[in-house]
């Protein structure tokens, strides 16, 4: 194939097929490309940009910046939307929560994460706590520490000798529940599988990741608030640091401004990024405790600092977007208005695709709908792999000017927040004709 660009998350054979799209423009939830074909950004460009394409309110807020300040190091420099997005987020957050790390992606944020954590119980002489634990399915990221939490293995496996080796746990499937229950009719029994791991292995533990209320790439799956909630409880009770990875939850995708609002707990980290800058210009942040940062602080001959650092750490261009995406949230009432919206799309979703025999378990958190497809919607049995059923509907969609994903054979709706009503019927109504097609090419 003789095209100079490897993409990412894609097997580059498919494109001798299915062509690499070229878009040129994009504006509000619409994407165009070079023939002038549109296409609904059903997936808010992989869940980052929340407040539309050219959005001019951000754009103006970076121009604006650009005049003043773009870039300076961050070692011993600070500059104003620094300080601005920093106070703006302790205001938020959790109020546990007192400092603030930056970096640029949400790789990098868990990476902080995990190494402040298990360097922390060092500085405090607490030796042994080297390990983590991580959820089946979880998803936290591509470079080598973040793979070392990653529960899917489609991702990881291919790294496995040259990872470090931490703890899965079982994930609480409320879909396939090995107790019987659903999401919401449970007493989350399968926190037990949680409580036996922690529990035995406490001395070795630094710390626990997880994402909390919906797993994205690991296949949209979702668990009650409880969960979290005897999670934080067992994690104080043990030492353990409770780290919480709300890089794709946060900034009003759950349907509170981030997902441990609905559990009403304090994390010891909380990984922010996507949204911050509503998907403009890479940025992220790891927010802590004065506990966490003091057990740093001291004189830097005793060997006790954080030395971990990126070239774009606290862009200035980034500080002013993510600035004007928390203004955006503020003026215009964000998150009660996205509750009609998302209520809209829960109910044409139910109402196109609860009669397919072929839709297994259909799931809502906040502004996120999910569809899983199988062969037997009783006994749950997946489809054929071979037939690559969920990239089909996706192919499909496309000709149809929607852009939806697949996870295997599942199907996600995550739109930005100005799409409005007739834009989420045709997001939704199209998603329905294209599953419709792939049923009937494959199945009738």
């Amino acid at each position: 194939m003789d095209y100079p660009i490897w993409h990412p998350c894609s097997q580059m054979k498919d494109h001798e097929v299915y062509p690499i799209i070229h878009i040129k423009k994009a504006k509000g939830v619409y994407l165009y490309d070079e023939k002038g074909n549109s296409y609904i950004d059903g997936i808010s460009s992989w869940w980052v940009n929340l407040f539309g394409h050219s959005n001019k309110r951000l754009n103006n807020a970076i121009k604006k910046q650009l005049e003043v300040l773009e870039q300076v190091i961050f070692a011993g420099f600070t500059h104003d939307r620094a300080l601005e997005l920093s106070q703006r987020l302790l205001k938020i957050v959790p109020k546990n929560l007192k400092k603030i790390f930056f970096a640029e992606i949400g790789s990098s944020a868990v990476e902080i994460s995990l190494k402040l954590s298990h360097h922390y119980f060092k500085n405090i002489g607490i030796k042994g706590k080297n390990k983590f634990v991580y959820l089946e399915n979880g998803y936290h990221g591509e470079t080598l520490g973040a793979l070392s939490v990653m529960g899917e293995p489609l991702y990881k496996n291919a790294y496995e000798d040259i990872l470090i080796k931490n703890i899965m746990v079982e994930f609480p499937n409320c879909y396939r529940c090995p107790f019987g229950k659903t999401r919401n009719n449970c007493d989350v029994e399968c926190f037990s599988f949680m409580e036996k791991t922690l529990s035995s292995k406490a001395d070795c533990v630094a710390g626990v990741i997880v994402e909390p209320l919906v797993q994205f790439a690991g296949g949209f799956k979702m668990y009650p608030s409880k969960y979290l909630s005897k999670l934080r409880e067992l994690t104080k009770k043990l030492n353990i640091h409770l780290i919480l990875d709300e890089i794709a939850t946060g900034f009003g995708r759950t349907g509170t401004m981030f997902a441990l609002e609905q559990a009403q707990i304090e994390p010891d980290f909380l990984c922010l990024s996507k949204g911050i800058t509503s998907g403009y210009l890479p940025l992220s942040v790891v927010l802590t405790t004065d506990e966490i940062y003091n057990a740093f602080y001291d004189d830097y001959s005793k060997g006790k600092n954080f030395l971990h650092s990126h070239s774009y750490d606290g862009n200035a261009l980034a500080c002013a977007c993510a600035c004007e995406t928390l203004n955006i949230f503020e003026d215009e009432n964000v998150l009660e208005n996205n509750k009609k919206k998302y209520t809209l799309m829960r109910q044409l979703i139910e109402n196109y695709f609860k009669d397919f025999d072929f839709v297994g378990e259909i799931r809502h958190t906040g502004f996120i709908s999910a569809i899983e497809f199988v062969k037997d919607k009783y006994t749950k049995m997946p489809i054929d792999s071979s037939i690559r059923f969920g990239f089909k509907i996706y192919r499909k969609a496309l000709e149809k000017g929607v852009l939806l994903r697949n996870l295997g054979d599942l199907i996600y709706f995550l739109p930005p927040y100005v799409i409005d009503n007739s834009q989420i019927e045709q997001l939704v109504e199209s998603a329905y004709f294209a599953t419709k097609e792939v049923i009937d090419e494959n199945f009738c």
